[in-house]
């Protein structure tokens, strides 16, 4: 069996595998451990032969064994840990039944991971480490702390998750609407790292885009009639819809005022500019993600990047900083600046932004710049960020797009 097909498993299922993990044995890191224990014989196994018709539910019995194996491996057995033997047995031994929609693994992972016991930073760090199967070192890039800074603070958590008794468990209703901004980050925030990578080879994690937008389906039917949630599910669906024409059969990125819009998926674009239209019409005050909803199906609706509503888009940047305000609007709110009033006034916005030092740090703010630059035919300044945009990525398709931007300024 091909290396890269396992690998490609791996990285599909890890996730809910580790999820269903977690809820048998009721500890991260005895979940981890038989979880990397079962990939280790998977690559024995699989590799002389044929990967199993359901990889996951594989996975998880393996662990589970393996859970069970560390168990008794324990030299001071006690009541406690003889009982979770004796359950894991019970476990391993019990019929697999799909779960209810209440029940699901991963949505219990992912409110367990967002409890308000934590920190946002915390309970972001986790559910991309756990649910996204993101390693120590990405999401510390995403954070712009070391990866020994990053390590500790999951640590503590899983510590936490342990000592404090936090149940891992989907929340009552009551309960639920509280933490349900945290769970709406961490879904949009998996769902961007599958969009755009922090590193690599491949552009785009089509399994982390599907985990995402499936989370955002779960919660609107678990949770109805919410604004937020609507809007972040369209705006996914919207942005997935792209997919197809945003790079070449090579991997190159494909810019949007370069892609072929017959590719973007139609049917995807229709559901998701449906749920558009349900967020803005449900009562109350307008939410951040069915703003950016709104944005994403005006490029949608576009026949082409020449005849986008720019002037409108704008506007909704400028709706969604009062309501939303961070540096990172700030900087699409000048890029779509710049189709209206031109490159100039958008430069001065961005620079105005960064010596506040927002976004300090921030690995595309060299890009923005030197696209600006580049249209103002700055030629030279141009370089410069192009040059700074390639240091600050990990992302190989990227530094290939400023690579050929640096050669045509030459």
């Amino acid at each position: 069996m091909n290396p890269g097909e396992i690998d490609k498993v791996f990285r599909d299922e890890a996730g809910r595998a580790l999820a269903t993990l977690i809820r048998l044995v009721g500890d991260f890191d005895l979940a981890e451990d038989a979880l990397q224990d079962a990939f280790a014989v998977a690559i024995e196994h699989w590799s002389a032969r044929e990967i199993p018709d359901n990889p996951r539910a594989w996975l998880v019995n393996v662990a589970r064994n393996k859970a069970i194996d560390r168990v008794r491996r324990q030299i001071a057995f006690r009541g406690k840990q003889q009982a979770l033997v004796h359950e894991l047995e019970l476990n391993a031994q019990a019929p697999e039944e799909p779960p209810a929609m209440l029940d699901d693994d991963m949505l219990r992972l992912i409110f367990t991971c967002c409890h308000p016991a934590f920190a946002p930073e915390v309970r972001v760090a986790l559910t991309l480490r756990t649910v996204g199967g993101l390693s120590t070192a990405q999401v510390a890039r995403a954070f712009l702390v070391s990866e020994e800074a990053m390590a500790q603070r999951l640590v503590r958590a899983k510590q936490k998750i342990r000592l404090a008794g936090i149940p891992y468990e989907v929340p009552e209703r009551d309960a639920m609407a509280a933490r349900l901004d945290g769970v709406l980050a961490v879904i949009y925030l998996v769902f961007t790292e599958g969009y755009v990578a922090t590193s690599g080879a491949d552009l785009m994690r089509p399994d982390l885009l599907a985990e995402a937008i499936r989370l955002g389906r779960l919660l609107d039917r678990l949770m109805p009639d919410r604004a937020g949630i609507k809007g972040l599910l369209a705006l996914m669906l919207l942005h997935d819809a792209r997919r197809a024409g945003r790079e070449t059969p090579a991997g190159d990125i494909v810019l949007l005022e370069e892609q072929d819009r017959t590719l973007w998926d139609r049917a995807q674009i229709e559901a998701g500019l449906r749920l558009v239209d349900d967020a803005l019409r449900v009562p109350g005050p307008p939410q951040a993600y069915a703003v950016q909803a709104a944005i994403a199906a005006l490029h949608a609706r576009a026949p082409s990047f020449e005849e986008t509503d720019w002037p409108q888009i704008a506007g909704l940047y400028e709706v969604l900083l009062r309501i939303s305000p961070s540096p990172v609007i700030e900087l699409n709110h000048a890029a779509a600046v710049s189709m209206v009033d031109g490159p100039g006034r958008a430069l001065d916005l961005v620079d105005a932004t960064a010596a506040r030092g927002g976004l300090r740090g921030y690995e595309l703010l060299p890009a923005v710049r030197a696209d600006l630059l580049r249209r103002l035919g700055r030629k030279d300044e141009a370089m410069e960020a192009y040059v700074a945009a390639t240091a600050a990525t990990q992302l190989e398709p990227l530094r290939r797009l400023y690579a050929r931007r640096i050669r045509e300024l030459g």
